[in-house]
């Protein structure tokens, strides 16, 4: 999803639904259409510990407050102590990034802070490589190479799997193509996931897709350029409807919910576009109410645009920063901290509660 703005031209129109801090028609009430958990409290209560104890060290500090949207209807906080020590269950999570990444990763030269900031932690990160412009089908294969090839020393280890936009339906389409390797999974994270896929995804076409294979040092497989469809907003409908995720393993939703004015200028016409086409209330690539897991536990809405949630564009090229990446500082360090901690801390309760008489 994060390079559709290359893909796009169309001048915009008015919204059909205008910005605004409503959640409708997501909702946290008993029998929510979404049937989604709120772990709003307690996850800004460790973003916030941990901001407040070490963020100004790491790149892109910034506030608590600005960087998390706090909505009217957030419970208030738990008050229970954060932990700040190191892992207790040596966590491994693995991020499946989103479209054209393997395009794009060698001009991008990620900086791999956020990995290296939580290994000090205890927790073990990083990616699995899957091609850029493929379907999710032929990314379930490369996936599911990964995790069968994880060797017995991770079996005690929980595995996360992060999806970043296009990144989630592929591990969703792992999770259903190889049920005997789903046991190795603990939980399954949307961060800024393309869960109900986008309208922007049917605005282009293959294509214009292939086009990004011509990218100097793109590494992206040209032979299935296949995923437009699978972010197309009726292809993920009729997946959900023909497929049933596994009961057993968790599953967390970080949303992307920017103010108008922090959405970077390269992705501006993107969304506008999209909210000529479905909702204002989106991060450029995705509305918020899509990226959400149904049946997941909803962690929180950062105020970040689709490229500053995971693509570090800023800190490695100043010039297209002050270009059509303006709005790209985000403390990339802390959020993927709290996202680890909130689910150790989540598991081993449930551990607890499973355990118990």
């Amino acid at each position: 999803m994060s390079a559709l703005y290359l893909l796009l031209s169309a001048c915009s129109s008015q919204p059909q639904i205008p910005f605004s801090y409503s959640l409708d028609p997501l909702s946290f009430e008993p029998g929510n259409t979404y049937n989604v958990t709120d772990g709003r409290a307690r996850f800004r209560e460790i973003f916030c510990a941990a901001n407040e104890d070490h963020g100004e060290s790491l790149p892109d500090y910034t506030p608590c407050e600005e960087a998390l949207v706090r909505f009217e209807d957030e419970p208030d906080p738990t008050g229970l102590p954060v932990n700040l020590g190191r892992s207790s269950t040596n966590l491994l999570g693995k991020m499946v990034p989103g479209l054209a990444y393997s395009c794009v990763k060698r001009w991008l030269n990620h900086d791999s802070s956020a990995p290296n900031h939580v290994a000090t932690l205890g927790y073990e990160t990083g990616f699995i490589q899957v091609e850029g412009i493929a379907s999710s089908e032929t990314n379930a294969d490369l996936i599911a190479d990964y995790v069968a090839g994880l060797g017995a020393e991770y079996d005690d280890r929980p595995l996360i799997l992060f999806g970043y936009s296009k990144g989630l339906p592929d591990v969703f389409a792992f999770l259903v193509q190889y049920p005997e390797l789903t046991h190795r999974v603990a939980a399954v994270v949307s961060y800024s996931g393309a869960v109900w896929g986008s309208p922007l995804a049917d605005e282009a076409d293959e294509k214009q897709l292939r086009w990004l294979t011509l990218i100097p040092g793109a590494e992206c497989e040209k032979k299935d350029s296949k995923a437009l469809e699978t972010l197309s907003p009726e292809n993920r409908q009729a997946w959900f409807a023909e497929h049933t995720l596994p009961q057993h393993i968790r599953y967390y939703s970080v949303v992307s919910f920017p103010d108008p004015e922090n959405i970077s200028n390269g992705l501006q016409r993107s969304h506008k576009k999209l909210a000529a086409l479905q909702d204002g209330r989106n991060d450029s690539q995705l509305v918020f109410y899509d990226q959400v897991i149904p049946g997941s536990t909803i962690l929180g809405f950062f105020n970040a645009d689709h490229w500053a949630m995971s693509v570090p564009i800023a800190r490695q090229h100043e010039v297209s920063q002050a270009i059509f990446a303006d709005q790209n500082d985000f403390p990339r360090e802390i959020a993927l901290e709290a996202i680890l901690r909130f689910i150790e801390e989540d598991l081993e309760s449930g551990a607890a509660v499973s355990a118990s008489p």
